[in-house]
């Protein structure tokens, strides 16, 4: 049997990518590395999507998923880029515990 026939090392990297988001997303303050940490589990996902689809013979159904979950985290992506250039542009700073309240 191949490497490739069985997921459990690629189910093992994902989750280790995606506890080292969680991680980075529960301990750390800045907005930008927030995002990252948040881009890391959805890239983990994306792999355990790849991963599943594969064991289980499907054809197509995994990498569509994915394509999707990518899109969707693109446009995160940018949407949360708009939103941190905005607040550094009217706080001058990044960091999560200054941001405490929502005036306008």
């Amino acid at each position: 049997m191949d490497v490739l026939d069985r997921p459990e090392g690629f189910l093992m990297v994902a989750a280790v990518l995606f506890v080292i988001g969680v991680v980075g997303f529960i301990l750390r303050r800045n907005l930008i590395v927030l995002f990252m940490c948040v881009e890391l589990m959805l890239n983990a996902v994306n792999l355990t999507l790849m991963a599943v689809a594969r064991y289980v013979g499907a054809s197509m159904e995994g990498q569509i998923m994915v394509f999707l979950v990518m899109a969707v985290a693109a446009a995160e992506t940018a949407v949360g880029l708009a939103v941190v250039i905005a607040i550094y542009r009217k706080r001058a700073t990044v960091d999560v515990d200054d941001m405490t309240v929502m005036n306008g």
